[in-house]
C-alpha cells in the first residue's frame, strides 16, 4: 500500500492514463509505458503546418456522465463544439444520423444508401453479420435534428488539444512515463501489479486463437473534390473510403485546408494496429475473449478496448478506469 507498492501501466491512452493518475493521487508509484512514441493512444493529436490534426481520426468528447466530465475538466480547458456529420450521395449532403429530411429524400433506399456501404467497408462484413448494438450507434430520428450527438449534455473539444490533456493527467511526481517501449512479460517481476491495455489474445500468445480487429489507414491530404458543409463527411459509395475530415472546421484547430481520408482494413494489413474489436452477431469472438478472460492471473488486470475487447467511447473508457481503481483500492 502507499508509495511502497509499485504499479506498471501498459498503454498511455485514456484507460491507462486515468488508472495511472488515480493511483498516483493515492500514493502509489506508477510507471506508464507505451510502444508508441507519443501519449494519448488513439486520441493523440499533433500540429501539422499550423493545423491541429487528430492522428487517428476525429475524437469528439461527448457524454452525459457528469462525474467523467468533471474529472477530465481538472486537466483541460474546453471549447464547446456540437458535432455535425453529413453523408455524401449523388452530389447531395444528407444529415447523419438520418433525420426526417434524410428519410424523405431517400425513402425506401435509406438502408441501402446510408447503412449498407459504410457497414461493409467499416467492418468487412455484410450488415446482417454485424451485431445490432454496433448499427444502433447511429439512430434514425423522426425530427429535423442535425446534431450527431443530440442527446449528450456535455459536448466539447480540449481547448489546447488532447496531447496537452494527457501531459497534464500524467504530470505527477509518482508517475514515470516511458514511450517507445514494448511490453515484455519479464517486466512483471519488477512490479507488484500490472494494468495492461494490450490485446489480451496477444498477451496469452493466441492460445485460444486470434481475436479479429478492424483498423484504419489514414490518408492526409490538402486535396478535396467538394466544399464540405461540416467537419466530417461520410461516403455512401462502394469506394475504399468511409469518411473525410476537414480539420480547420473544428474550433481551435488552426486555419488552412487539410483533410484526412479514412480507409478501413483488417488490422493485419495496417502494421497490426488494432482499433475496433469485431462484434459479430453470433458472438463467436466474444466467446473467444471470454476464454482468455477466464485465465487466472493474480498480477495482471486488462483494461481498455483491446484488453476488454469492447468498442467504447472516450467517456466510457474514463468511467471504466475510475471504477477499476476504486475496486483495486477496496
Amino acid at each position: 500500500m502507499g508509495t511502497k507498492q509499485n504499479i506498471l501501466v501498459v498503454g498511455a491512452g485514456f484507460s491507462g492514463a486515468v488508472v495511472a493518475r488515480e493511483l498516483a493521487n493515492k500514493g502509489y508509484k506508477v510507471k506508464v509505458i507505451d510502444k508508441r512514441n507519443h501519449l494519448g493512444g488513439n486520441a493523440y493529436d499533433e500540429i501539422n503546418n499550423g493545423i491541429r490534426v487528430h492522428k487517428y481520426g476525429p475524437h469528439i468528447f461527448h457524454t452525459n456522465n457528469k462525474k467523467v466530465f468533471d474529472w477530465l475538466s481538472q486537466y483541460t480547458e474546453w471549447v464547446e463544439y456540437k458535432h455535425k456529420v453529413k453523408a455524401y450521395h449523388n452530389g447531395q449532403f444528407l444529415t447523419l444520423p438520418p433525420n426526417k429530411e434524410t428519410q424523405e429524400i431517400l425513402g425506401d433506399k435509406l438502408v441501402e444508401v446510408i447503412f449498407d456501404p459504410y457497414t461493409k467497408k467499416m467492418w468487412g462484413l455484410p450488415p446482417e453479420k454485424v451485431d445490432s448494438t454496433i448499427l444502433n450507434r447511429v439512430k434514425v430520428r423522426d425530427d429535423l435534428n442535425d446534431l450527431y450527438f443530440p442527446d449528450c449534455e456535455y459536448q466539447y473539444l480540449p481547448k489546447n488539444g488532447y496531447n496537452q490533456v494527457f501531459e497534464n493527467i500524467l504530470k505527477h511526481p509518482n508517475i514515470l512515463v516511458m514511450l517507445g517501449v514494448d511490453f515484455d512479460k519479464s517486466m512483471e517481476d519488477d512490479y507488484d501489479y500490472v494494468f495492461n491495455c494490450m490485446a489480451i489474445d496477444e498477451y496469452y500468445d493466441y492460445c485460444y486463437g486470434e481475436l479479429p480487429y478492424r483498423s484504419i489507414k489514414f490518408h492526409h491530404t490538402r486535396v478535396n473534390n467538394f466544399d464540405m458543409p461540416t467537419a466530417v463527411v461520410n461516403f455512401t459509395d462502394s469506394g475504399p473510403y468511409t469518411r473525410i475530415t476537414r480539420w480547420d472546421k473544428f474550433p481551435n484547430h488552426g486555419g488552412g485546408e487539410f483533410y484526412t481520408l479514412e480507409e478501413p482494413c483488417d488490422y493485419k494489413d495496417n502494421n497490426m494496429e488494432r482499433y475496433y474489436p469485431v462484434k459479430d452477431i453470433n458472438g463467436f469472438n466474444r466467446e473467444i475473449y471470454n476464454k482468455y478472460r477466464s485465465i487466472k492471473n493474480d498480477k495482471v488486470q486488462f483494461i481498455g478496448r483491446c484488453g476488454l475487447y469492447v468498442y467504447i467511447d472516450m467517456d466510457m473508457a474514463i468511467s471504466s478506469s475510475l471504477a477499476v481503481v476504486d475496486n483495486f483500492i477496496k
